[in-house]
């Protein structure tokens, strides 16, 4: 008999069951034991004798209904543990349809809001799966050849699968099934390559052979991380299915959806299909992110990454466990082994690439709305912002600039200043970026439209299984889909872009519904019959069609059908129209995609689509944001006051005070509302803007700072306090508050009248970050005095921060003097860095063409450390110096030895003013 494997402290596990990793540790008594649920036919003797007294239990235990004929082995399997068979969607489950696949049927009562939960259908614990037939070393691990000898209940069951194990690196390890016999669809993801087995890795790993089955563990905890034994593997050509137990209930990540930060397990299902929706609870959104981070108790940290670009879904359940189910490609896994949260995120970088650098202007403040109705209005706008002196480094323009809504042309009536509009931008120091989509309008007579006319000489579009272009509709009316997957299709974009360029000259681009978007379900012919449009299987998809507000998916591409390369659209038209605008401006690219997929981070930020103006949103935007800097795309934001529907002066201040510290700060608002740039609104309200705008000004030194370690080594920016608090249980659920970096704490109003908010300080001093007193915490929820014109901010003991006098643009702001700000650390330290380049230019950094200082403080000395130095920092002076914390009044300052004047104020605040420094040249100062 199979025996499907839980995790157990208390029974030993057979050592026939499973063949361990060749030199691993074995695994110390009592830590995380493997055990079988049933040992022989023993155990289903002393089943069959209790089932009368099993029944009776469960029954008042659950308050379900079991049935008059479950076999006794379907009732050993406790509710947690049961593993969905039969997952599908808008079925009644009903005995006969579970037993046909050879599973345990239960009847449980629905719950009082009608979530059914436990499921049904259940795979008993002789279900049949794979054996491992064998397993041989390579240079990189092993190669394995797994058989499965009855059918499962899919059509076009794969018999035999090759199991390949490479041991990448100490921290990683790389786990793929695919078909023995016949290649199959793979993701077009550069990954890097292992050229040799890690020496020491943290990580044993063994093996069931029958039924098979994998179980990964971390060396120094014995903690399994993995262990896919809890249910079948189940590989046919369209329903791929893997199920693992879960070392603890605390999991981040599978994007993109709107939650909270911490998933639930409580028999959650989440969707990775793109999809244009406006976000909401429970929907598959806009973008595909197949990686989840998990905290295991003691606070060490894994992650797990699917490389797979088809249509999924990720059952959570309160074993704790999780159930993989995608519909095509192969099971291509990555697991990262940290051991803590930060490094976790860092090593799932190494392979999907890290994130590029933006330039510093994408940092500023970005003004927007659909509706402005003309250039003028919009230029308005501009000179309203200037007049009051409310920092602003973008202006942006959504589809009403454009001529019939036809990529690549603009209104010459409404928007007939457009260019000299930029032109003035220019002038100022400020930006302009424009909405691109994806659909191109096919209606116009031949020779008036010339990115259609030569986008279908090249054969650039979506083709339908006819293999003439698939016409779906969209803004313009009715659209032909350009093909991304296709080389030559990057080069038509480009083309199209100088073209437009020639006249409007843009400085970043803003690509929306490349899901891809489409207003009709498939295309003007709807879709035809056929196992890619209608598969055996189809995952929870909105819609309940994979074609539902998009094309079909037998739609066909040059690299593969639609099918396969949905979810990869957002990320293959990034990465052509990144590579589009460094062509033209010869700078670093700024874009902005709506659907995203792992590696785009590369390529383009995201905001966080078609919110409301309600505090809800307000709230989900911050569990969004942070996690997307878990999927490597730090330049992230949502809509702030909110896109859809009317704002109120109170929601947009307070909205304005978090979005200020979101890393890409973009107001943005929906046609036929009122306004809801800063400048709309009363004196008051006006200046809490703007001030919180200054505030985000001053700190473009250290949030720039922020972004190139995030571009260099994979660091978040936008970061959950757990990261750094990652052994306090407090922090695992907060999703209230963020952080920026390690030292710097957010914490918003999310709720309306209130003159007060509630956050938690982890343990050690924090510093109010407008006047340096200290609050030391014992790691506790605080109240905090939040007026409407204040956001609360502390600095955390240990720091430095980089600031600097803001001006109006990022570029005024440049020539500013800096301000250091130390925060010192109950023993007197303190360490931070700072990041300097022209902010524009590329690869800076991979040519030396930068500054890198780090400061350190220690025994009331601070020192100024240039470890690399260029040019532009010459342009910069260090103009202040304020330390926080400092215990006793000093009597005397050093600058390099020589006598300063310094004050020190009642909340142990010192500050020396007028250094005049060069950023170039070290320094140290010290107080006596």
């Amino acid at each position: 008999m199979k025996s499907y494997q839980k995790l157990t402290t208390t029974v030993p596990r057979p050592a026939a069951c499973q063949v361990e990793e060749e030199g691993a540790t074995p695994t110390p008594p009592g830590r995380g034991k493997l055990a079988p649920w049933w040992v022989g036919s023993g155990l289903l003797v002393a089943a069959v004798l209790l089932s009368t007294v099993t029944v009776w239990v469960l029954r008042q235990v659950s308050g379900g209904w079991l049935g008059p004929t479950a076999p006794p082995k379907c009732l050993l399997v406790p509710e947690s543990h049961r593993f969905d068979c039969y997952p599908e969607r808008r079925v009644v489950v009903t005995q006969e349809l579970c037993e046909s696949r050879g599973c345990c049927f239960i009847q449980r009562a629905l719950s009082a809001e009608g979530k059914q939960g436990v499921p049904w259908c259940f795979y008993p614990p002789d279900f049949p799966s794979y054996t491992l037939e064998s397993l041989n070393q390579t240079a990189l691990g092993m190669v394995g050849l797994l058989v499965r000898r009855e059918k499962a209940y899919y059509p076009q069951d794969i018999e035999m699968l090759r199991l390949d194990v490479e041991f990448e690196t100490n921290t990683r390890l790389h786990i793929k099934i695919t078909d023995a016999a016949n290649p199959r669809y793979e993701v077009p993801l550069e990954v890097p390559r292992a050229t040799k087995r890690a020496e020491n890795p943290i990580y044993s790993l063994e093996f069931s052979r029958d039924p098979f089955g994998v179980l990964l563990r971390r060396r120094a905890t014995g903690t399994v991380l993995l262990n896919t034994t809890v249910a079948p593997l189940i590989f046919a050509d369209q329903f791929l299915q893997i199920s693992t137990s879960l070392p603890s209930k605390f999991l981040y990540g599978l994007g993109e959806h709107r939650s909270t930060l911490l998933h639930s397990l409580d028999w959650s299902t989440l969707t990775l299909w793109a999809r244009d929706v406006p976000p909401t609870e429970s929907f598959n959104l806009y973008g595909a992110h197949p990686f989840y981070l998990l905290m295991e108790q003691g606070g060490d940290a894994h992650g797990v990454f699917l490389l797979n670009s088809n249509a999924m879904e990720v059952a959570l359940q309160p074993t704790p466990g999780l159930t993989w189910r995608t519909i095509g490609g192969v099971l291509d896994f990555y697991i990262f082994l940290g051991p803590d949260p930060n490094m976790v995120i860092q090593q799932y970088q190494q392979v999907i690439g890290f994130p590029a650098m933006p330039p510093l202007w994408a940092l500023g403040f970005h003004l927007c709305r659909w509706g402005y109705g003309s250039s003028n209005e919009t230029w308005q706008t501009v000179r309203a912002m200037r007049n009051y002196q409310i920092p602003q480094d973008a202006q942006w323009n959504d589809i009403d600039y454009m001529d019939g809504y036809r990529d690549f042309t603009f209104d010459h009536e409404k928007f007939a200043s457009l260019p000299s509009l930029v032109e003035d931008l220019h002038k100022h120091g400020q930006r302009y970026v424009m909405i691109l989509d994806p659909g191109i309008s096919s209606t116009n007579p031949h020779g008036s439209y010339w990115p259609f006319d030569e986008g279908l000489r090249r054969g650039l579009f979506l083709n339908t299984t006819q293999g003439q272009p698939l016409i779906g509709q969209v803004w313009p009316g009715f659209t032909a889909f350009a093909d991304f997957s296709n080389p030559d299709t990057h080069q038509w974009w480009l083309e199209n872009l100088q073209r437009f360029h020639a006249h409007v000259p843009f400085d970043g681009l803003w690509i929306d519904m490349n899901e891809p978007s489409n207003f009709m379900d498939g295309s003007e012919d709807g879709c035809p019959p056929g196992e890619l449009d209608s598969p055996p299987y189809t995952p929870a998809v909105l819609g309940d069609s994979l074609s539902a507000k998009t094309v079909c998916a037998s739609a066909k591409q040059k690299a593969s059908v639609h099918y396969n390369l949905h979810n990869l659209y957002g990320l293959m038209e990034a990465k052509a129209t990144a590579s589009a605008l460094i062509q033209i401006l010869g700078k670093r690219p700024f874009v902005i995609s709506r659907s995203t997929f792992p590696s785009q981070g590369r390529y383009s930020g995201h905001w966080l689509g078609d919110n409301q103006s309600q505090w809800k949103d307000m709230y989900y935007s911050i569990p969004g944001l942070l996690s997307f800097s878990l999927f490597g795309i730090p330049l992230v934001g949502a809509d702030i006051c909110g896109f859809s529907g009317s704002t109120s002066e109170e929601l947009c201040t307070r909205w304005m005070q978090l979005g200020a510290f979101y890393p890409f700060a973009r107001n943005h608002n929906t046609q036929n509302e009122k306004a809801q740039d800063p400048t709309m609104f009363s004196p008051a309200a006006r200046t809490a803007m703007k001030d919180v705008l200054l505030t985000r000004y001053s700190l473009l030194p250290f949030l720039y700072t922020l972004f190139h370690r995030a571009h260099l080594q994979g660091d978040t920016v936008a970061r959950p306090l757990f990261f750094e608090f990652p052994q306090d249980v407090a922090t695992l659920g907060l999703d209230r508050q963020f952080l920026w970096g390690r030292s710097l704490l957010v914490t918003p109003v999310l709720e309306p009248e209130v003159d007060s908010v509630t956050g938690y300080l982890p343990r050690g001093v924090w510093y109010d970050f407008y006047t340096g007193s200290s609050v030391n915490s014992s790691g506790e929820m605080l109240k905090m005095s939040a007026p409407l014109e204040h956001l609360n901010l502390h600095i955390r003991e240990g720091s430095v921060l980089p600031t600097q006098k803001p001006g109006t643009t990022s570029e005024a702001t440049r020539g500013n003097p800096l301000c250091l700000i130390v925060a010192l650390s109950s023993s007197a330290t303190a360490w931070g860095d700072l990041f300097w380049d022209d902010g524009e230019s590329l690869d800076t950094f991979e040519q030396g063409r930068y500054s890198y200082l780090v400061f350190n403080v220690t025994q009331n000395v601070f020192t100024s450390t240039v470890l690399h130095a260029s040019s532009e920092a010459t342009e910069v002076t260090i103009g202040t110096l304020s330390i926080f914390g400092v215990q006793e009044p000093p009597s005397k300052v050093l600058l390099n030895g020589q006598e300063k004047p310094f004050s020190y104020l009642d909340n142990q605040v010192l500050i020396v003013s007028d250094l005049g420094l060069g950023l170039s040249q070290g320094f140290s100062l010290r107080w006596l």
